[in-house]
């Protein structure tokens, strides 16, 4: 299928064939329209057409995040890590219209019209995939072309909601782009006084020809407002996009006493203080679309809420399309320009030089699809990547391209003796643009291609934590060795139908602990080699806060920190003494805050050959400090590993020191190297940790120890 991408190095538009996404939550959909935004789109074009030192300037968090990184990973890798997302083509669009091709909820039917909402979702493509509480069935009577501005519509909406307006009351609409004429419309629609305001003279005829009581310019618009209300707008809604702060310096002056400014649009946000004392008024910032936006569960995992929250983004869209339906809001004097799909970038070219006046600009897809229906899309091989490759090698498949993997994991794709043949993902886009990248031979959407593909022998599994053992079983059942990245397995069901699976077909399982294959541990482990005593070990983790709503906190996809990262620290442990875990006792602190549960912990771990070791993990460091050091004692001797980057052996008051000044050395090109050369896995020290991983979490609960028996298992 095609698909509109921005390259993010350079601000052109582009229009790729890119393999058809599929759903288990929602709909896939074939596009019949769909709706640039021109101000949220081109201000990310904008951005991407700067150089360097303007991305930088215009996005400071990013460039402390690249500073930080620099300081405990080194130049080398914040620098690859920081081009390999302005390498990764952006998605653009997220308001359109079409018809349901498959679906993966009972809320929709094949062939049912649809609007579908969201980022990242109802994209400029031929098929988009939309979580059920994005999408919603198109009334009769209502076209492709007006609900393509559902998603806008619904901004306008929960801007209004926002102001808490009543019939009668008179609200003044501070700039009349799309969702300003929008909110004119349903501000007229529930009974309200409206008076438009922009610079514009086209803008409000237009608005005025939509309803809008009077119209002004800012030339004596605080007399017109007077005559219009004599106490001031009972609300100001800002939809305006500016960088100045004039608008809410108006809307104070315009809006009476104990009134309320909502703020729709990205304006300047200069308060001035005296102004809004005075009237007591109050300003809120409105959040795009309504209840669920950015709520993970509600945007992705469908789940929805209780009617009490009235006005949800799924409620919304719905009460848009009506008041389409019952032709309180007119679309079609909106719809000033049409472009089919393949001349997207004439469509951006015309609203970034304005070179034509615009208000709503729609793309068009074609009812056969200009590109490919499939979900596998197979890619040419120019000669710049072609790979020199061994006769004999095995033939890899890779399922995923998280930020992990493509920062850590892809980068060794070049210098492994093997063959790139097919490699899945979610999202139609992250599948071809890696691939690409790196020369596999097709991508797809479906990682089933990649399992029943005869020529693939080994699969790599970099997925969500939640799919690594589902996928490694179902990998391990069509004939295939697995790299699968920590963790094995969430929950202890998953980690015995690994087992059972390694038994039954004999092939082999190597799970992602790197730091067990950095050089640095190899040394580390060859110097306490000949130890005549027990160790004593202490892994100290300054990981830094993850936001609360990031993945791998849920407890379904993620499993905590303790699961996602512990097992790290745990197997390396393994490593050095080649003992085996057989008790843990695990304290945390409890949850306050934006503080998870499981997210500062200490886990103290007996082996079986009588060495201790204790995992120390908190997020309340400073991010600047190191993030990682493990401390061996043992026999007279000390040894210390640095975030990877600094290596100290001590022993009889002689010291030994490394240090790696471009980058960690973390194990992960020689971890893929031993995967794809077939050497043997220790599978039962991966599946002690992982096991210890869930005794810890039960300690936590528990407040005692717990045993760590293979047992459980089928070990």
């Amino acid at each position: 299928m095609k698909q509109v991408l921005l390259d993010l190095q350079s601000g052109s538009i582009q229009v790729e064939n890119v393999p058809v996404p599929t759903t288990t939550r929602g709909a896939v959909v074939q596009n019949a329209y769909s709706l640039i935004s021109a101000g949220t789109e081109s201000s990310l074009i904008n951005l991407a057409q700067q150089s360097l030192v303007g991305k930088a300037k215009a996005r400071p968090d990013d460039v402390k995040k690249v500073l930080q990184k620099i300081g405990t990973d080194g130049p080398l890798p914040a620098y690859q890590q920081a081009m390999g997302r302005l390498s990764k083509p952006e998605p653009l669009g997220y308001s359109c219209a079409g018809t349901v091709v498959s679906t993966g909820a009972d809320d929709f039917e094949v062939g049912d019209r649809v609007a579908c909402g969201g980022a990242g979702h109802a994209v400029h493509a031929e098929y988009v995939s939309v979580p059920r509480n994005l999408c919603v069935k198109i009334p009769d009577g209502v076209s492709f072309q007006e609900a393509a501005f559902t998603t806008v519509g619904s901004i306008a909406m929960h801007g209004v909601r926002n102001a808490r307006v009543t019939v009668g009351e008179s609200v003044a609409v501070i700039g009349l782009g799309l969702i300003g004429l929008l909110s004119v419309q349903v501000l007229k629609a529930a009974g309200c006084r409206v008076i438009g305001i922009d610079i514009d003279r086209e803008k409000l005829a237009l608005a005025e020809s939509l309803g809008a009581d009077i119209v002004s310019n800012y030339d004596g618009l605080a007399e017109r407002v007077k005559a219009f209300s004599p106490f001031g707008a009972d609300a100001v809604i800002i939809t305006a996009a500016t960088r100045s702060s004039a608008p809410i310096e108006a809307a104070g002056r315009l809006v009476r006493s104990q009134g309320r400014v909502v703020v729709v649009g990205n304006v300047g946000m200069d308060v001035p203080r005296d102004v809004f004392y005075e009237k007591e008024a109050e300003v809120v910032v409105s959040r795009s679309y309504g209840p669920g936006r950015y709520d993970r569960n509600y945007e992705e995992k469908g789940v929805d809420y209780p009617i009490y929250v009235r006005w949800t983004e799924r409620r919304n869209m719905e009460a848009f399309l009506e008041l389409v339906r019952q032709k309180r809001i007119d679309l079609n004097p909106l719809i000033t320009h049409t472009f089919p799909l393949e001349a997207a970038p004439e469509a951006y070219n015309l609203i970034n030089t304005g070179k034509e006046r615009f208000i709503g600009v729609l793309l068009e897809y074609s009812p056969n699809g200009a590109g490919a229906a499939g979900t596998v899309t197979h890619l040419p091989e120019p000669a710049a990547r072609r790979r020199a490759v061994p006769a004999g090698a095995r033939t890899l498949g890779c399922i995923g391209a998280g930020v992990h993997a493509l920062s850590a994991l892809y980068p060794n794709l070049p210098g492994l003796p093997v063959n790139l043949a097919g490699l899945a993902t979610a999202t139609g886009l992250s599948a071809q643009t890696v691939a690409k990248k790196y020369g596999f031979s097709y991508c797809t959407t479906d990682y089933r291609k990649i399992l029943e593909d005869p020529e693939i022998d080994a699969v790599m599994i970099t997925t969500r934590n939640d799919l690594h053992a589902p996928m490694a079983i179902e990998a391990l059942h069509a004939g295939k060795d697995v790299f699968v990245e920590k963790p094995l397995a969430t929950d202890i069901d998953g980690l015995r139908r690994v087992v059972a699976a390694q038994n039954e077909t004999g092939h082999r399982v190597r799970v992602g602990f790197n730091r067990r294959h950095s050089p640095l541990a190899l040394r580390m482990k060859a110097f306490f080699g000949n130890r005549s005593t027990p160790a004593v070990l202490h892994y100290r983790v300054n990981a830094g806060q993850i936001p609360p709503e990031h993945w791998v906190h849920d407890d379904e996809q993620g499993g905590g920190m303790l699961i996602s990262e512990c097992c790290h620290f745990i197997d390396f442990m393994q490593y050095i003494t080649g003992a085996r875990p057989v008790q843990v006792y695990a304290r945390a602190i409890e949850p306050t805050g934006n503080l998870q549960k499981y997210d500062n912990f200490q886990a103290t771990l007996t082996f079986d050959d009588g060495s201790l070791g204790t995992v120390t993990y908190t997020t309340l460091g400073d991010r600047s400090y190191s993030k990682e050091m493990v401390e061996v004692f043992c026999g007279n001797a000390v040894g210390r590993i640095t975030d990877f980057r600094d290596l100290e052996l001590r022993r009889d008051g002689k010291v030994s020191r490394e240090r790696r000044w471009l980058a960690q050395e973390k194990g992960f090109a020689e971890e893929l190297q031993a995967f794809v050369k077939g050497e043997e896995p220790d599978l039962v020290g991966n599946v002690a940790t992982t096991l210890a991983t869930f005794a810890a979490w039960e300690s936590i609960d528990t407040g005692v120890p717990r045993e760590i028996d293979l047992g459980r298992v089928g070990l």
